[in-house]
């Protein structure tokens, strides 16, 4: 008959254990973690007790008494509480994990440490990483995650300019808010309007600012360029004025009576090439003419950052390469396809996104040159108002929409995670592996 060999500890009982967490801890001889694990608890359950249950019943009911009860505070606090709840789920979760882990090692023969001493080299040795991680993943918890928390949770609550807190009350509606976006014509109207242009500007811009960026980078790395140090620093002027001054002083040439666009630029153009006969341009007062303003401007913005970090991918390209293509008979637009587009692609394909997405939230472009006028398309936005510009409107204006612009926000957010991902994802930005 064979005989079995009892182990030296249970590893089902030490995690039957742990669910009161350090109680596995104790059984595996691990005093003082069971003693850290043990307090840890205690302390939430302390929390729970005093604050806890209650932020999360105000947090549930947003208050009974109007006047009295502040609604958005208590949605803000029970939201801290449910992010404080979640933390502590994880550690319930790890302390069960801890005690079924050293119990195994206890069984395997391998060193479990039971002192302080053992407790603290062994953190320093094999969880020194977790230990300067942690502390980052705490910040990030509440700098970032507890925001983005509160913003979902805004977008189920009924925060207009009809309920105002503390004086009013606010509800749950649901998804109230997502089916007036897409269905109230208030705002249904508006937001097709906003979001077709926001695709537009999106597109355009960030387009025209990737080919200059690339044109200039190409043509300026070519041999037969001179001065290309000269060249470098004429391109890089649009780059190192900060952004919001040029915005300005875009603003004020292309004004419709005083600008130099329509005063002096245009006069040039007729006198030089008098066959064009341009008038005066609505550089402001048309829609259109001021989205083709705002789309030159950012093209104007956007492509030194292009231009430099082309510039570098290109110093990398072996000139063997060109000098191949010359002998098998490849002209210079073959040589460009087949050779420099590749090789920027495939390096700078991630850059080009996050340029996208970036003028897709561009806020400033927006609203410095013409605050997103001119003219109205409903719910408050203007004829080039962008999303993000728009949710601006909604939380300032005289008659704010805090929980639609909310709603707005994660639709945002939905497209950009979504569209960024899937281009990741196809042009292996993340895949880190060796070929």
């Amino acid at each position: 008959m064979e005989k079995t060999q009892n182990p030296k500890q249970d590893v089902k009982k030490a995690m039957l254990l742990s669910i009161i967490p350090g109680l596995g801890q104790f059984y595996n001889r691990q005093v003082i973690k069971g003693v850290i694990f043990l307090a840890i608890a205690a302390l939430f359950v302390v929390e729970m007790a005093l604050f806890g249950f209650g932020a999360l019943a105000d947090f549930i009911t947003l208050g009974t008494v109007p006047g009295q009860d502040h609604s958005l505070f208590m949605m803000i606090r029970g939201t801290l509480q449910i992010l404080v709840t979640v933390i502590f789920l994880i550690f319930y979760a790890f302390n069960i994990r801890d005690a079924k882990k050293v119990a195994e090692h206890w069984n395997a023969g391998l060193p479990v440490s039971q002192t302080i001493k053992e407790l603290a080299n062994n953190i320093y040795t094999n969880g020194f990483p977790y230990l300067l991680i942690i502390p980052s993943y705490f910040f990030m918890a509440f700098a970032i995650i507890f925001p983005v928390l509160v913003t979902i949770f805004t977008a189920f609550l009924n925060y207009d300019f009809k309920h105002i807190p503390p004086a009013f009350l606010l509800d749950w509606v649901g998804f109230k808010n997502f089916t007036d976006i897409f269905f109230l014509s208030t705002f249904r109207d508006a937001f097709l309007s906003v979001f077709s242009w926001t695709i537009i500007w999106t597109v355009l811009a960030t387009s025209l600012q990737i080919f200059l960026g690339v044109f200039t980078a190409v043509v300026a790395n070519q041999s037969f360029i001179k001065g290309k140090r000269i060249f470098g620093v004429i391109f890089l002027l649009p780059w190192a004025v900060p952004a919001f001054i040029t915005i300005l002083t875009f603003s004020n040439m292309f004004n419709d009576s005083i600008g130099a666009i329509n005063t002096q630029v245009i006069p040039f153009l007729n006198n030089f090439l008098p066959f064009l006969s341009i008038g005066n341009i609505a550089w402001k007062t048309d829609p259109f003419w001021t989205k083709a303003a705002i789309i030159m401007i950012q093209g104007w913005l956007g492509f030194p950052y292009i231009y430099v970090m082309v510039t570098s991918i290109l110093q990398s390209i072996s000139e063997d390469l060109y000098e191949a293509a010359k002998i098998d008979g490849a002209g210079a637009f073959k040589r460009f396809t087949a050779i420099t587009l590749p090789v920027i692609l495939s390096v700078a394909a991630p850059i080009f996104v996050t340029q996208y997405t970036g003028n897709f939230n561009n806020f400033s472009m927006i609203y410095l040159f013409n605050m997103g006028g001119p003219g109205s398309v409903g719910g408050g936005a203007g004829a080039t108002d962008i999303l993000i510009s728009w949710i601006y409107k909604l939380t300032t204006g005289n008659s704010p929409q805090y929980s639609v612009a909310a709603a707005l926000t994660l639709i945002i957010s939905v497209i950009v995670i979504s569209v960024s991902l899937i281009v990741f994802k196809r042009t292996n930005a993340f895949n880190m592996e060796d070929a």
